[in-house]
């Protein structure tokens, strides 16, 4: 991950957004140009997804993963915990690359940027850097969610990611919300009685 010449256009996209449980996590890239079987991380199998992701990690010019916790996300609301895990992996590739521009997938960006900031519709399929950056996001939370199978069995974290499945839907009635469930999210309200 050498700096190089800049200043630079980063990338950002988040992963986690809907789910039931588990952090929010985004990611910040700066690609030096395309790499090649790049793109929205929704279009590739997981194995392509994971192949992917190595080669972001080889060959980008700097990256950076951020991310919000269950509580914040329960403290925040999840639009400003999914900002804050934006903010915190740009402010990351910022300390090692110059930046120019921040381009984030999606209708809005976050406030707080160190560089001016544009909403890019449709990024993770138009932008090559939000591409790598929606599949670092992706991948590095679904290996959270595998982590956190094993610390809370029987939800199947490992297969739906904390997503609203008929298979979490019945888990949550059988075993009640873990610590990792978003006590802000209404199917989960609704298990606590709030």
């Amino acid at each position: 991950m050498s700096a190089g010449q800049g200043p630079w256009s980063v990338g950002v996209d988040e992963a986690g957004r809907g789910p039931w449980a588990g952090p929010v996590m985004a990611a910040a890239v700066v690609l030096r140009e395309p790499i090649p079987g790049v793109t929205d991380s929704k279009r590739l199998s997981p194995r392509r997804r994971e192949q992917a992701a190595e080669l972001i990690r080889a060959q980008a010019v700097a990256w950076a993963v951020g991310q919000a916790t269950v509580e914040e996300i329960d403290a925040l609301d999840i639009r400003r915990a999914n900002f804050l895990a934006m903010s915190r992996a740009v402010a990351s590739v910022a300390e090692t690359v110059s930046i120019a521009e921040v381009l984030v997938d999606g209708r809005e960006v976050p406030e707080d940027l160190p560089a001016p900031a544009r909403a890019v519709v449709g990024g993770d399929a138009l932008d090559p850097a939000i591409s790598a950056a929606s599949i670092l996001a992706k991948t590095l939370r679904d290996a959270e969610m595998m982590l956190l199978e094993e610390r809370y069995p029987g939800y199947g974290f490992a297969r739906h990611k904390g997503y609203g499945t008929a298979e979490h839907r019945q888990a949550l009635e059988r075993l009640g919300p873990s610590p990792v469930h978003r006590r802000s999210f209404a199917p989960v309200r609704r298990m606590l009685g709030v």
